[in-house]
């Protein structure tokens, strides 16, 4: 599943290709909205809350999409071939110019605009967000005692937009071992910090070094020791530093 940073950076691009342009065809491959038709509306710009994405089309209405694991939005001239497989779209907006394609999109609906916050109310404060709200994050998080701090910070209803990569990083950052459980992460609220400071800087220019993520048995930057790698449940990758992150009950 995408990490919060690449949604916003998917943001921007449609933003860059669409914001401000009338839309001269509209697709919706989804069954709930597959007649619908927005050409002639003006795309007033697209937003992120954690790993949503609102596309916001005309006055009173906001495409909200979600990528979930295998989902990609392009942005294409006129007339350039697809990328992926027709069958895989879900969503063409057309402009005059370009074309914005979202593929295996895991979440195509379209929202009244004063509906928007409906599609996020269930999940925690966005990272990314001015105005995220870092005491709710330490709150809900701490709720999550007998979870570990891994799988609580991957979590989206604790906070919004931090995936595996970026918990991996977070917890290196703050010298815990993934597996702690939350109840025993002695504070929170600069492990919060990080995870914010580490989403902030992966909205950069440049995308920051990976400290263990990806880097199984490589040497670890800080203290020379092979990175280790797991597995949760589900099959996502943790990866850590045995030394720099000694695992506390």
């Amino acid at each position: 599943m995408s990490e919060g940073d690449a949604v916003w950076h998917t943001a921007r691009r449609l933003d860059s290709a669409l914001a401000g342009k009338t839309l001269t065809a509209t697709d919706f491959r989804v069954p709930a909205i597959a007649t619908v038709d927005l050409s002639g509306s003006v795309v007033e710009g697209t937003s992120t809350y954690g790993k949503h994405l609102f596309t916001r089309l005309g006055d009173a209405w906001t495409l909200h999409t979600h990528l979930e694991m295998e989902g990609s939005w392009d942005v294409l001239h006129i007339g350039a071939r697809w990328s992926r497989p027709a069958h895989t779209a879900r969503v063409a907006l057309e402009t005059a110019d370009v074309q914005a394609v979202g593929f295996s999109l895991g979440t195509v609906e379209l929202l009244p605009r004063s509906h928007e916050r409906d599609a996020v109310v269930h999940l925690g404060p966005d990272l990314l967000a001015a105005d995220g709200d870092e005491a709710e994050a330490v709150r809900r998080l701490a709720a999550d005692a007998g979870t570990t701090i891994f799988d609580a910070l991957r979590d989206q209803r604790n906070l919004a937009g931090l995936g595996t990569i970026w918990a991996a990083e977070t917890c290196f950052s703050a010298g815990v071992h993934p597996l702690t459980l939350t109840e025993a992460v002695p504070d929170l609220t600069r492990l919060v910090r990080i995870a914010r400071l580490k989403l902030t800087e992966a909205i950069g220019p440049r995308r920051p070094l990976m400290a263990v993520y990806g880097r199984g048995r490589a040497s670890c930057r800080r203290c020379g020791t092979p990175v280790a790698r797991l597995e949760t449940p589900d099959g996502r990758p943790i990866y850590f530093c045995p030394h720099c992150q000694p695992l506390r009950r």
